[in-house]
């Protein structure tokens, strides 16, 4: 089946669907949806080539689930999971290398570079207070 097909199924009835009152457009919880919005260019349903982007479980660093678009047939063979720990600068580069490099899709890499930093922020310490200094004796 084409992805614009089964889009065109799963757009309005989908399990991963998250609808609002008040809110004009749908969320999708799916894993592979990079942005958690329900649109055809970041559906991971309909897409043969898909990132999803969670954090670890020890929270040092994010895994890259992705699909293999030549094992369609095979769902369990076809997802993928790579973990990035080497620091955030450096994982972020690779990251950008792995999307462009590997041929994905162009559109998706400003996308899971946003979430991949969202997540390394999130597991980073936060300050403690400031200590208080005393004043400089004459």
């Amino acid at each position: 089946m084409t992805s614009h097909l089964s889009w065109m199924v799963i757009r309005n009835n989908s399990a991963f669907l998250l609808k609002k009152r008040g809110v004009k457009k749908p969320f999708s919880t799916e894993p592979l949806n990079l942005t958690g919005l329900n649109s055809y260019k970041y559906n991971g349903l309909v897409h043969k080539k898909v990132l999803g982007i969670n954090a670890t479980a020890d929270n040092k660093g994010f895994v890259v689930s992705h699909k293999k678009a030549n094992n369609e047939r095979f769902p369990v063979k076809s997802h993928v999971k790579t973990t990035f720990k080497a620091g955030a600068r450096r994982s972020l580069y690779k990251l950008k290398n792995f999307v462009g490099k590997n041929k994905y899709r162009p559109e998706l890499v400003k996308p899971a570079l946003r979430k991949a930093s969202a997540i390394l922020r999130s597991q980073k310490k936060p300050k403690g207070p400031r200590k208080a200094r005393g004043k400089k004796q004459e």
